[in-house]
């Protein structure tokens, strides 16, 4: 565990000498460039072998919830498969569907009614953003293991990608994520649709945020549409796995 804390502790220290206005100001940072690069082998490696599979991130009580959590990221989306963001956020995502597909037995359309209906978690854990600052909040939702039941994978299925309604940078490129099945099955690996009570707020992601607690916030996705079961990046927007691992040269793997 101390390398995972050396870690953060390293991130945190990174994080308080250099003025930030977001994420970008990091990706244009080679030395934070260079100190998630070196990390990733070593902390993945070290995580695998000295924890649990299953080992929980630490959770807090209600009393410790953190009175302020910022945004990070996007704080809204435009069009989500075709469909304007905001005439689904203005309907309270009515007709919002989940869709599942890729290297799956039988791909999915889910609504919200469907994700809530199913069981849920709920847990109270700690947001590490790699901008320097950390956060308590309360998160409610399906657990992505359930949904990856549902839908069967196939053999040839590595990894998870979460494909978003928002776009990002300059370029407005889309935004994405990845974790590979460990952490797909992982029991704190959850959808929210809640936070700290009530229905995930737009800046936030709304309707759907991918939690995983035990890596940093850049993996966290928000705006959830789709999830795509792969056997590999290679075909997918700059191959590496993720927004900023393509187009900031973050490491694909962020544990903490």
């Amino acid at each position: 565990m101390a390398i995972m804390t050396n870690r953060r502790k390293l991130l945190a220290g990174l994080g308080s000498s250099v003025l930030l206005a977001g994420c970008d100001s990091w990706s244009r940072s080679e030395r934070v460039r260079n100190v998630l690069a070196s990390a990733e082998g070593l902390t993945m490696r070290a995580q695998r072998l000295i924890t649990d599979r299953e080992a929980l991130a630490r959770e807090f009580t209600l009393a410790e919830i953190s009175p302020r959590f910022r945004a990070n990221g996007s704080r809204t989306a435009e069009t989500a498969q075709g469909r304007d963001y905001q005439e689904m956020l203005a309907n309270n995502f009515a007709d919002f569907r989940l869709q599942v597909d890729g290297l799956v037995q039988r791909p999915l359309s889910l609504s919200l009614a469907d994700l809530r209906a199913m069981p849920s978690r709920t847990q109270i854990t700690r947001h590490d953003c790699v901008e320097g600052w950390s956060a308590i909040g309360q998160w409610r939702g399906t657990p992505l293991s359930r949904i990856l039941d549902l839908a069967g994978l196939r053999d040839n299925a590595n990894y998870i990608v979460f494909h978003c309604a928002d776009t990002y940078g300059a370029q407005n490129r889309p935004y994405y994520e990845s974790i590979d099945l460990i952490d797909a099955f992982h029991p704190q690996t959850i959808l929210a649709y809640d936070m700290n009570g009530d229905v995930l707020p737009e800046a936030h992601g709304a309707p759907l945020r991918a939690r995983i607690e035990r890596q940093l916030g850049y993996k966290h996705a928000k705006f959830v549409m789709r999830l795509e079961a792969v056997e590999s990046f290679d075909d997918i927007y700059g191959g590496k796995g993720g927004y900023w691992e393509d187009v900031g040269g973050y490491a694909w793997y962020a544990g903490i």
